[in-house]
């Protein structure tokens, strides 16, 4: 098709779509006017002009003028966008990281083609299809476009095992591969269960109701739910997870706007955890459906928000498709939530600076002081039953504050983990030892495996040897090193390098069952529910 009909097709899409409303006044002469700029620009302009790149270029400049969170989304990336949201893509199943040029498996995904074939942990793929990966400095896109591919095609690869002097050939035939959006589910103590949701998509309810039956079966009484750096994703999804911890047909959110009628989202069927106490964790990356679910639980009073006020997010996007197969996610709506407060932060007169709000808060100091966060009379509103003051117009302010942690983060551990250096010494350090930590642990044990972590979580600890070569191997990447900043980040780096053996032996749960306990807002849920009178007190209405 014709570059400028194939652009103002385009336009004239996007006009009816707007036309629709009654916000616009775009007219046939409106589309006509772009499409004579673009012909002139094509025709006589004095250089080659990319004109793919320039009607981009366009839409994104329209877009931009409007507010913060309506996008392009050139065709190239529509599908990788909404795999994560989507729960799944077609693959090979493993997690795979790059060792000095080298393919490096990490893990392979439990019944997936790669374990199916044998394929195991600490192996490295050098050659796919003939076409060697190894030692070519080939970017991660390029090698997963060789490994994924429609489900029932199969791929050759070759892979290097550690005592194996051969290389090993294997045929894997593709298959669908679920993307988690669970990170982890585990029993805190012998009444608390903890549940960290890392987005909200189309599985996500299944994964939850899962994880929720078997804390339950473990005599689990109140829920932690965690959403701390969730960036939101399916509406659908959050009034799902909050029909889990509410009554039937109580408001989770509506969204209205200028040209779009209010459209309303109740809690549905019954309740899997309706009576035990709850906490939901958020911090500053926590956004859109994570602040509709913590901001719903919140003003029904069914249970305490503990962390650091919210992102603010709560704009509604519409995806309209274009004619190459790109699309653009429009803003129609606002989402409010059952107090009758938005959550979505003020951008009209700042739209320039609206990305740099989170250093702003964290300059004007209220990531660390509670004292720092002021928001205006005219911005409260009461919740549900107990009445207590909740505030709108930028994000969820949290029951219970949570400063950000500033004592064992610096600036050497920042960037020794910036250089890859802890990265690098766990996968030496599992290529080591991996077999005798497997047989040790009782990795492999379906029936010990529990008991196996609950020995490493209580026996295994990184050694002065271990952090001695940290350092070396951060000296041999231009790590600067500071010995009191060492010091103070000492028992993060043990910590981290810990979490991330686990992680490598096991999974995600287990990773983030040991770093939460360097988690201040974890260390607070925790306590709110073992302290009875903290839980009430945070229930409690706040003097102004």
């Amino acid at each position: 098709m014709n570059i400028i009909k194939r652009i103002f097709i385009g336009f004239l899409l996007l006009g009816n779509f707007l036309n629709a409303g009654a916000n616009t006044s775009l007219t046939y002469g409106d589309m006509q006017k772009v499409q004579t700029a673009m012909y002139a620009i094509s025709k006589y302009y004095v250089d080659t002009v990319n004109t793919d790149q320039m009607i981009d270029n366009a839409i994104n400049g329209i877009l931009e003028n409007l507010d913060p969170h309506s996008k392009y989304i050139p065709k190239q990336e529509v599908q990788r966008m909404n795999e994560p949201l989507d729960g799944k893509f077609e693959g090979i199943g493993v997690v795979f990281q790059m060792m000095k040029d080298t393919l490096l498996v990490i893990q392979t995904i439990s019944g997936g083609p790669s374990e199916k074939v044998g394929i195991r942990a600490g192996d490295r793929i050098v050659y796919v299809n003939d076409s060697t990966i190894a030692g070519v400095k080939m970017q991660n896109t390029d090698i997963m476009k060789r490994l994924r591919g429609p489900k029932g095609t199969s791929v050759n690869v070759k892979i290097l095992r550690r005592g194996v002097k051969e290389m090993i050939d294997f045929k894997i035939i593709r298959d669908v591969i679920p993307i988690y959006s669970l990170d982890a589910a585990y029993m805190v103590d012998n009444t608390i269960g903890y549940i960290k949701v890392n987005k909200f998509s189309e599985t996500t309810m299944e994964e939850f109701t899962q994880a929720l039956n078997k804390l339950q079966s473990k005599g689990m009484k109140s829920l932690i739910i965690d959403l701390q750096d969730n960036g939101g994703g399916y509406l659908t999804t959050a009034v799902k997870l909050a029909s889990c911890v509410l009554p039937s047909d109580k408001l989770v959110v509506y969204s209205e706007g200028v040209a779009q009628s209010r459209e309303v989202f109740n809690t549905i069927g019954n309740p899997l955890f309706e009576k035990g106490n709850v906490v939901v964790l958020v911090n500053e990356s926590s956004a859109s459906a994570s602040e509709i679910l913590s901001g719903c639980i919140q003003d029904w009073d069914r249970g305490l928000v503990v962390g650091r006020r919210t992102f603010g997010k709560g704009l509604v996007q519409k995806p309209v498709p274009l004619p190459d197969g790109s699309i653009i996610r429009l803003t129609t709506a606002q989402y409010y939530i059952p107090s009758g407060r938005c959550v979505q932060r003020p951008y009209k007169d700042n739209l320039k600076d609206y990305d740099k709000d989170l250093i702003e808060r964290y300059n004007r100091g209220e990531l660390m002081h509670e004292d720092s966060i002021s928001f205006p009379d005219s911005l409260r509103y009461y919740t549900i039953n107990k009445r207590r003051p909740v505030y709108g117009g930028g994000g969820i302010m949290p029951d219970i504050f949570v400063p950000l942690d500033t004592t064992i983060y610096t600036k050497y551990h920042r960037n020794l983990a910036a250089k890859n250096v802890l990265n690098d010494f766990v996968l030496n350090y599992m290529e080591k030892n991996r077999a005798k930590l497997e047989t040790q642990y009782q990795v492999k044990n379906d029936k010990k495996k529990e008991l196996g972590f609950e020995d490493y979580l209580k026996n295994f600890n990184i050694t002065d040897a271990d952090l001695k070569a940290i350092k070396e191997a951060g000296d041999k990447e231009k790590v600067e090193f500071n010995e009191d900043q060492y010091k103070q980040s000492q028992s993060i780096i043990k910590k981290q390098i810990k979490a991330m053996i686990a992680r490598d032996l096991w999974d995600t749960s287990e990773y983030y069952q040991i770093m939460n306990e360097e988690n201040p807002i974890f260390k607070k849920g925790v306590e709110a529910l073992q302290d009875k009178e903290l839980y009430k007190k945070g229930m409690a209405p706040k003097k102004k």
